[in-house]
């Protein structure tokens, strides 16, 4: 019994523990993660909007990986919240979502820098 109640508290705790690491999200983009082992770069956010439009731009940085990971995670994590793949290529792909696109571009290789650019209506 005592086994049982083991795999059962250890199991537990490896979704807590999963569930807690996906729970970056971009500055002013409040529903798009940021994948593991990247962060946001404060001093590049740019945002601006009005009642009808917004453009939102930020930067993510890390010295670990490649483009094709991050494109990656943003190809299996958006449709998941209702965005749809419009293009990719091999330093950028672009999503959209009720009049909005987002898209993903490769800025530098090492450290691994991409551009996320929010457009459309508020």
């Amino acid at each position: 019994m005592k086994k049982i109640w083991t795999i059962v508290l250890c199991l537990g705790l490896g979704f807590s523990l999963n569930a807690n690491a996906a729970t970056s999200f971009i500055e002013g983009m409040e529903d798009i993660p940021i994948p593991d082992k990247m962060m946001q770069i404060q001093a590049d956010n740019f945002s601006f909007g009005n009642e009808e439009t917004r453009f939102v731009e930020a930067y993510l940085q890390t010295n670990f990986g490649k483009f094709s990971f991050v494109a990656g995670f943003y190809e299996d994590t958006l449709p998941q919240l209702g965005w749809n793949l419009k293009n990719k290529q091999t330093d950028y792909v672009e999503f959209e979502r009720d009049g909005e696109e987002l898209s993903v571009t490769l800025v530098n290789k090492m450290p691994l820098i991409v551009r996320v650019t929010l457009t459309g209506r508020q």
